[in-house]
């Protein structure tokens, strides 16, 4: 909780009044702390995310950060595989199957998975738009995974998802991280990507593996560096 409305403002790229009308709608998330306005640096990169608001590199930077290196996204989603036809009526239905697919070590409990990514969806709808959701934990770290992954899942029938622009959902990422640094670091990535035209033509054609790989490669490899800073993201709540 260390940034001020000085630090948002910065990093979204708006005056500080603007991020005062954003608390003053409850749109932002966002904290109070004796008396002050405090915003966490995960969910602020997720609700920008969510509203495909370009933020500086600044917020990728973290004090702690490991001279581990990160995953690329196209690693990670090779990690978690795709997935097609995927059954479900609801969301709570298809996030039951989605956690079902996951390939997750014997030691994570599924049960515990579901109903957290149940209670994320909550707190504000991880549908950004396009007929696309990436659901995911608040709290990676509570995971204990060896390594990220991104999971691609094309639903059988669309279902309402509480997306931002009211349309229903046939497609979603799931990303699941040991750490909050490769989860912003993966997120971050994919909202990029995702705006590509041949990412966006291949993810709406349900394209094979492969051709899903080489599309996301592609993109990926377009990105300058100093976009993607160091490693690191939907409506987060007003929490007193």
């Amino acid at each position: 909780m260390q940034l001020s409305v000085k630090d948002a403002a910065l990093i979204l790229n708006v005056s500080e009044k603007t991020i005062y009308r954003w608390i003053k709608q409850e749109s932002i998330p966002f904290y109070r702390i004796n008396e002050q306005f405090r915003f966490n640096r995960a969910e602020l990169l997720e609700w920008a995310t969510s509203r495909r608001i370009q933020v500086s590199p600044d917020i990728f930077a973290e004090k702690d950060a490991s001279a581990t290196p990160l995953p690329t996204l196209t690693e990670a989603l090779r990690a978690g595989g795709v997935e097609y036809r995927v059954e479900g009526t609801d969301q709570s239905s298809v996030l039951r199957a989605v956690v079902d697919l996951l390939h997750l070590p014997e030691e994570v409990d599924r049960e515990f998975l579901y109903q957290v990514l149940l209670a994320r969806e909550t707190l504000g709808s991880t549908g950004i738009g396009d007929g696309i959701a990436i659901p995911h934990v608040r709290n990676p770290v509570v995971l204990h995974v060896s390594k990220p992954t991104v999971t691609l899942c094309f639903l059988e029938k669309p279902i309402d998802f509480g997306a931002i622009d009211n349309l229903p959902v046939d497609t979603l990422f799931t990303l699941i991280s040991p750490s909050v640094r490769a989860h912003l670091h993966l997120l971050s990535r994919l909202g990029i990507v995702l705006r590509d035209a041949s990412v966006k033509a291949a993810v709406r054609a349900r394209a094979s593996r492969e051709e899903l790989m080489e599309a996301f490669s592609r993109a990926e490899a377009a990105l300058p560096h100093s976009r993607i800073a160091a490693a690191l993201p939907v409506p987060g709540d007003k929490r007193p």
